[in-house]
């Protein structure tokens, strides 16, 4: 059996406190609190559907605003994909998803490329802002926060959506479909550096 690929990271700043343990060779055992509801059902949607096992408990100055605990997790979730990947031998590297929400009311396009260079391109529009309190503007900021520190290219596109909660949900179900994807390996390539180049990011 091959060695998981694990990592805990903490961070503690004047605005957020976050520790967070990740299994990218999990079986989507999660235990998730930051304070924010809406935060972590998403989360737990990333690890049930990523088949990731993840621990994260985090505290901020939400009376202040979501803004930046939301942005830290995301840094910090992708400091861990990094750390676990390693030299990131033997993965497929790239992966992508196209999933529905309800009745097609919600259809996300995803696609992502674990080589080593960040990029980021999202797309989403839509007449609401709010699902209550949260501003679902701020989810931008955690996918960008995400990529740079996974080192990552990441490209989310909403086709579609009318209700906002689907269309949210719908990107975190086909991201964390599409990092399974591209996290899961190769048997014929366990060894090898999934680039032309032999190295990551070059």
């Amino acid at each position: 059996m091959k060695e998981q690929r694990t990592a805990t990271i903490k961070r503690d700043t004047r605005e957020t406190q976050i520790e967070l343990t990740l299994n990218i060779d999990g079986k989507a055992e999660y235990d998730i609190s930051t304070g924010i509801p809406f935060m972590d059902h998403m989360l737990d949607l990333l690890a049930k559907h990523g088949l990731f096992d993840l621990t994260i408990k985090a505290t901020g100055d939400i009376e202040v605003d979501y803004h930046h605990l939301v942005e830290d997790i995301g840094i910090v979730l992708g400091e861990a994909f990094n750390e676990a990947l390693g030299d990131r031998k033997g993965i497929n590297r790239y992966g992508f998803w196209v999933l529905p929400m309800d009745e097609a009311q919600a259809q996300a396009d995803v696609s992502l490329d674990l080589g080593g260079r960040p990029y980021f391109v999202y797309t989403m529009e839509h007449d609401q802002k709010y699902i209550r309190d949260f501003d679902v503007t701020i989810i931008k900021h955690f996918w960008r926060s995400f990529c740079d520190s996974a080192k990552m290219n990441l490209h989310i596109e909403l086709k579609y959506g009318e209700d906002l909660h689907h269309c949210v949900e719908a990107i975190f179900k086909a991201v964390a479909r599409a990092l399974r994807m591209a996290c899961d390996s190769d048997p014929r390539a366990l060894d090898m550096i999934p680039s032309s180049k032999g190295r990551i990011g070059a």
